[in-house]
């Protein structure tokens, strides 16, 4: 489906309060003051069958169907490239997934294109045959590289590209993460496109949105923005929130903590320690792919990431029995489980699955992108979870919390979940989404344009949203986004770039009443978590 659309509405910055302690009712008010920020100007995700709008040079351009309808370029013989919008647009990013399927010959390659003028004067965000990544200019038959910089993104793999030109300055991204920048003026305006250079490709969710000329210092460009860089944190504080509470026969969360230590570099080393029973402290070092969907973890485990680069690509990790209908906690609940400091890419199903009855487990400090379901789905009787300063991005359906209108009787009671300090960067929708859980503590999280809704309470859940950071987010919270309506109190957040936080309203169980916590200064959350979530942040 492809939209365009520029909206010209003044943007405002906002803080809403609401509630009292104890049980509470919520109320919004607040205070407005000017702010800005980006602009959706055209997206297009193929799912109407068709590419209207696009117009081609080279190739041979289609759309098909590649698990969801993509945009293709077959063949590799040609210059191929395709365009889309107006020649006037002038400060913008063009982002898309991309799959290079095929290179004639290591120099050849495939990305994303902005500021073109016609189809051979443009800049482009490419990746090459020869594992490399380049900002290139292109005026008249070739191109000329720019800047060049290392992230491979191997054959028939999903990447995100996004190329931001914002006067002079010329930035790109792959996998939401700053790899390469260049400086040029030659082509101040120009069409947004996909260029697959002798190479084939697939694309798809391409979308093209404003940004700032030079942005101050601190403030967002329209896209994911290089977190600042510090000393690594101490990892051995214990979890805030609902994987501390001591309940259903555990005492907090520690994972492997008196068991072994063991490091593992391969799928079959790692699968054998995430089965294996009794306490164990896993050391996962570089990046493990894993046949998919999920794999099986057992009780008492910490697994950890070695670095800032270690974690899993294809499968995922599931924590919990298989799926039934039953509506008691077996005697055998998977429990007391931890996962930290981990990259999740590309997985075939969910990235972290928690279920049926599995509770006290702490899911902290890690990377999480580009799958195919959700990123960290909690659901079938769960509770006492802590979810915490993670970044997710480049993911449309971001987190679960109850997977169906219909599993009241195992749900009621259970998912007690605490989410805090979180960046939920750019995902579209279920930041979460709530079935059931009662209470959830959603709190010093940084939201940055969620185009669908940030937190969904309903079903009779009930939520408390508090001390967050909501930037661009097109409803920030709502008790009424798809079925029956749920209970949620908003209180002490900061709204930037909208006037309309979303709908609220009866009473929510304090948290305070489960375990302590401290809420930080709103104002300040989008610096702390763009600084403190993700991996690399603890002495691992």
């Amino acid at each position: 489906m492809r939209t365009h659309r520029a909206r010209g509405r003044p943007r405002w910055r906002l803080v809403a309060a609401a509630g009292a302690v104890g049980l509470l009712t919520a109320g919004v008010t607040a205070l407005a003051m000017p702010y800005a920020f980006a602009d959706t100007l055209l997206s297009d995700n193929f799912e109407d069958g068709n590419s209207t709008g696009w117009s081609t040079s080279g190739g041979s351009w289609s759309v098909t169907t590649d698990g969801s309808r993509v945009y293709r370029q077959s063949g590799q013989s040609s210059d191929a490239r395709t365009l889309t919008g107006t020649a006037g647009w002038t400060d913008y990013a063009v982002q898309a997934r991309v799959k290079p399927t095929g290179y004639n010959g290591t120099d050849r390659h495939v990305g994303v294109i902005a500021r073109a003028q016609s189809s051979s004067n443009y800049y482009a965000l490419v990746v090459t045959g020869s594992g490399g990544v380049q900002i290139v200019k292109r005026a008249g038959s070739a191109p000329t590289t720019l800047a060049s910089g290392s992230a491979a993104v191997p054959v028939n793999t999903w990447a995100t590209l996004r190329l931001e030109a914002a006067g002079s300055s010329l930035r790109g991204y792959v996998n939401g993460g700053l790899v390469v920048r260049a400086s040029d003026s030659g082509f101040p305006a120009g069409r947004a496109g996909l260029v697959a250079s002798y190479a084939s490709g697939s694309f798809d969710d391409v979308e093209v949105a404003t940004v700032s000329g030079t942005p101050p210092t601190g403030e967002p460009t329209g896209g994911p923005t290089l977190p600042p860089t510090g000393p690594p944190l101490d990892p051995g504080a214990p979890p805030i929130g609902f994987a501390s509470v001591n309940a259903l026969g555990q005492n907090g969360t520690t994972g492997g903590a008196g068991g072994p230590t063991v490091t593992v570099s391969t799928a079959t080393d790692l699968l054998t320690a995430i089965g294996q029973s009794g306490p164990l402290n896993i050391r996962v070092n570089g990046m493990i792919a894993l046949p998919g969907p999920m794999h099986d973890v057992t009780s008492d485990k910490t697994i950890v990431g070695v670095g800032a680069n270690s974690g899993i690509t294809g499968g995922g990790l599931n924590i919990g029995l298989p799926a039934s209908d039953v509506t008691s906690p077996p005697a055998n609940a998977v429990h007391n489980v931890v996962i930290r400091n981990l990259n999740f890419r590309d997985t075939v199903d969910d990235a972290i699955n928690v279920q049926m009855f599995s509770h006290h487990v702490w899911i902290d400090h890690n990377d999480l992108s580009a799958g195919y379901d959700g990123l960290i789905d909690i659901k079938r009787g769960s509770s006492y979870v802590t979810v915490s300063w993670n970044h997710t991005h480049h993911h449309t359906k971001n987190m679960l919390l109850g997977h169906d209108d219909g599993n009241a009787a195992q749900d009621t009671g259970y998912l007690k979940v605490t989410y805090h300090h979180n960046w939920f960067d750019r995902t579209p929708q279920r930041n979460p989404r709530v079935r059931f859980g009662d209470p959830v503590h959603v709190f010093n999280n940084y939201f940055v344009y969620n185009t669908d809704v940030g937190v969904a309470c309903q079903l009779n859940s009930g939520c408390v949203v508090e001390g967050n950071y909501f930037e661009d987010v097109e409803v920030p919270w709502s008790i009424s986004y798809s079925g029956s309506r749920g209970r949620l109190v908003a209180r002490n957040n900061v709204l930037a770039g909208t006037s309309e936080p979303g709908d609220s309203g009866g009473s929510v169980t304090e948290p305070s009443t489960y375990y302590p916590y401290t809420v930080d200064d709103p104002n300040g959350i989008r610096s702390t978590v763009m600084a403190g979530s993700g991996t690399g942040r603890l002495a691992f």
